[in-house]
């Protein structure tokens, strides 16, 4: 996994399988959550993986089975806010 710019990062899935992930609209988005405190890029660039879940210091996560079968369709997924 590799922090882009604009709240985006590259992941390589166990399988090989690569593409982009695009969290802005969630991130922005009047129902972002937790996720809300993302939008501090310190924080937001602060991700890891645990568990096979892109996961940050505040809690907030990505559902790794999700992620993997949006990124298995179009390479590319803004993650819906």
């Amino acid at each position: 996994m590799t922090e882009l710019t604009d709240y985006c990062l590259s992941v390589t899935c166990n399988d090989c399988t690569t593409g982009t992930i695009d969290i802005s609209q969630l991130i922005f988005s009047e129902k972002a959550g937790i996720f809300s405190a993302l939008k501090d890029m310190q924080l937001f660039n602060q991700v890891r993986i645990e568990l096979g879940a892109l996961t940050w210091p505040n809690a907030a996560d990505l559902d790794p089975v999700w992620m993997y079968e949006e990124i298995g369709r179009a390479r590319n997924w803004c993650v819906p806010g």
